[in-house]
């Protein structure tokens, strides 16, 4: 098993060092593309019709799922991508295309196939602290039949051309008809004429067809069902997956294990991998993430033990996450640094995904923002007191950028600022803002509660209008009383 690498600072280096290259490789992704929606509310009654909740409709996300999950990964670690695919003709697919188009440093190739369904995976979720972010029901719509041959030929066609110009391929196959029969094999054997990597993420325990792929992931129960062994325990697991790697002739296998972490089984032998998760939150999409993690890993040069390292400690952060989330390399850094207050200083994406995770495990999530140049007592009570009307508090603070405008420089540097409000036991975030407003910030953190100091009444105030749109409220906070502050 391998240890936290906190207590020793060269390991700490060396996976530092290691997850800055991710973003230095480039990856083909092939497989089934799908759009995963969600649909969150309050509940707060029982249907008169039958005895189901009612869930009154708040918002709604859409996002790319499966192997455009992957791709997600891909692009929020950094490297760049290309990505093979089949949609439908239909709005779903219109969507998905999109959606993916919209991501930078990736080249999409999704196809599109008359009369075919695209996959949409839609999930009903009550939040509150009644609920508890409860998933109520999902909803699948698929058509998992193999894509026309005609497709098929032009899939592979511009797949071939996409592997030459990238070091590794992953196959991300979730069964949904677009690597159905031989097409695994044909590009398996592409890949290895072109002497480049293939990577199969499989959801299934046909094994077979994938054989000779360099690296295979797949579940300790496939395992199982496949070779017909047990897999109960760190000794079985790396037998069984011994007799798959043999059998089918992959380079590696990794075996996903949920809460006992991984196993990574290769010619050096097995390597049993913890489960990094300090909290379990979602676990949407965390083989997307592992997979794409491990590939950018193998893209950029690093070796394999390395890349699963770094996979599984992925793994162990999204599913710290809401939804089908993604890890950025800044995640990967802060979870492998030791415990303090700097790990308080997030950007705003990740205090975004942060802020949903808390508000779906029923925290009301509260903010103010400002300047604290240099922090002063009276903003230690205001802090305390925007705490006491939350559960967690996110500060957002004016970066230096926006110095300027407001006529002088600051007293102190906001790397400054911000690790003095980040040891404050009453802050939970501190979030850089660089804009003169904090109107996007707060459309990004939905905040339960804005606090302001007292001499800024509601209407004057930024954001006072914005946070009441989605039903927040506006705190006032007293000010320090006069022999305090002295």
């Amino acid at each position: 098993m391998d240890p936290l690498p906190h207590a020793d600072p060269t390991a700490v280096a060396d996976l530092a060092a290691a997850i800055r290259r991710l973003s230095k490789g480039s990856v083909l992704v092939i497989g089934d593309a799908m759009l995963d929606r969600y649909v969150y509310g309050q509940v707060a009654r029982l249907s008169p019709e039958a005895p189901v909740p009612v869930l009154n409709v708040q918002r709604e996300l859409a996002m790319p799922g499966g192997a455009g999950n992957v791709v997600r990964n891909l692009g929020a670690l950094g490297a760049a991508a290309a990505f093979v695919s089949v949609v439908g003709d239909d709005q779903a697919g219109a969507d998905l295309t999109g959606l993916i188009g919209g991501q930078p440093g990736l080249e999409p190739w999704l196809l599109v196939q008359g009369s075919r369904i695209t996959t949409v995976k839609t999930r009903f979720v009550a939040q509150g602290r009644a609920m508890q972010g409860f998933h109520l029901l999902r909803a699948d719509r698929e058509d998992t039949r193999p894509i026309h041959p005609k497709l098929v030929e032009r899939m592979l066609r511009i797949a071939r051309d996409a592997m030459a110009a990238t070091s590794v391929t992953i196959l991300s196959d979730y069964r949904k008809g677009v690597l159905a029969g031989d097409i695994p094999a044909q590009l398996i054997a592409a890949a290895a004429k072109m002497g480049r990597r293939i990577v199969v993420d499989t959801h299934g325990a046909d094994h077979a067809r994938y054989a000779g792929a360099d690296l295979i992931m797949t579940s300790a129960r496939d395992v199982g069902v496949s070779v017909e062994m047990p897999v109960e325990g760190d000794a079985a697991v790396a037998a069984a997956a011994t007799v798959l790697r043999e059998r089918h002739g992959f380079g590696a296998v990794l075996v996903t294990r949920a809460e006992d972490g991984m196993t990574l089984v290769d010619a050096q032998g097995s390597r049993h991998l913890r489960a990094e998760a300090t909290e379990v939150f979602d676990i949407s999409g965390t083989g997307d993430t592992i997979v794409a993690t491990l590939a950018a890993g193998l893209a950029a040069g690093l070796e394999l033990r390395m890349a699963a390292r770094l996979a599984n400690i992925a793994g162990g952060v999204v599913v710290g996450k809401v939804g089908t989330g993604v890890v950025r390399e800044s995640d990967l850094l802060a979870a492998i640094s030791p415990p303090g207050a700097l790990r308080k200083i997030v950007g705003q994406e990740v205090a975004a995904e942060r802020a949903e995770r808390w508000r779906r495990n029923g925290w009301r999530v509260g903010f103010t923002h400002g300047w604290f140049d240099p922090l002063t007592p009276g903003h230690v009570h205001l802090l305390d007191q925007a705490r006491g009307a939350c559960d967690k508090l996110v500060v957002g603070l004016n970066g230096d950028a926006g110095a300027p405008g407001r006529g002088d420089e600051p007293l102190q540097p906001e790397a400054v600022r911000a690790a003095r409000l980040a040891s404050l036991p009453c802050v939970d975030l501190v979030v850089v803002n660089e804009d003169a407003s904090p109107a996007a910030l707060l459309r990004m953190l939905r905040p339960d509660v804005l606090a302001n100091a007292a001499d800024r009444p509601p209407g004057q105030a930024d954001g006072d209008d914005l946070v009441q749109e989605w039903g927040g409220r506006v705190m006032l906070a007293d000010p320090l009383p006069e022999a305090a502050a002295e």
